[in-house]
């Protein structure tokens, strides 16, 4: 498989509701590759639902454990995959805290009431699979240095080849792009329809990391493998 990125994320069991409602939301299913349809919004037509949802969609639905990166010169998938299977076993599966809809920055995600076992999750994906990952480029070092990076973010973007890690981490399943240029309406009507939409699910299990792969420089992330937890 001729792979440009790889990504591991906490990605909700195909088996479970909160796939399903987090796949119809972005309106894509990253495991079977299809697009679906979106829930209605009322006062929102489909096009700008699209729109305000287009950037999460490409990535599949999902919370960053270990951002999107390049394999190093000499490691290819069945290394990777090992080695994200070893980071697995060290966990067993549990219940997340209840998922609340939140306005992180100019975004809106799915965040948890207490995030310290995700969180503990996430920086054993950072710190292990680091050493798989080829050192940033200077195109992708300069985009993501156009955010604006404290000094802190920076330091941790060249050591861990992603600024939002460790005390910086926020466990977040993102629901839109930004939403900057939405209007307050659309922003109220997103975050309405998002709280009906995930609200009344069961609680949500985290049993597994999963691999996600970007095909081709701009292409939609797809499912590699769900590797579960304590196995």
């Amino acid at each position: 498989m001729t792979t440009e990125r790889f990504a591991v994320y906490f990605a909700p069991s195909a088996d479970g509701p909160w796939w399903d409602a987090g796949s119809e939301w972005l309106g894509r299913c990253a495991e079977r590759a299809i697009e679906l349809p979106q829930p209605a919004i009322p006062g929102m037509s489909a096009e700008a639902q699209r729109r305000w949802t287009r950037a999460p969609r490409r990535y599949g639905w999902h919370a960053t454990l270990k951002a999107p990166f390049t394999l190093a010169e000499g490691v290819d998938l069945d290394a990777l995959l090992g080695a994200t299977r070893a980071v697995g076993r060290r966990f067993q599966p549990f219940v997340m805290p209840r998922l609340r809809v939140a306005r992180l920055d100019d975004f809106l995600a799915l965040v948890p009431d207490d995030p310290t076992a995700v969180a503990a999750v996430a920086e054993a994906c950072v710190q292990d699979l680091q050493p798989l990952a080829a050192p940033l480029s200077e195109a992708e070092l300069a985009r993501r240095r156009a955010a604006g990076l404290t000094p802190q973010e920076d330091a941790l973007l060249l050591r861990w080849g992603y600024p939002f890690v460790g005390e910086r981490f926020r466990f977040h399943l993102s629901l839109t792009g930004s939403l900057r240029e939405a209007a307050p309406a659309e922003i109220d009507a997103l975050q309405a329809a998002a709280a009906r939409h995930f609200d009344p699910l069961p609680p949500c299990r985290f049993d597994a990391i999963a691999l996600f792969a970007e095909p081709a420089p701009g292409a939609d992330f797809e499912l590699v493998e769900r590797l579960e937890l304590g196995r």
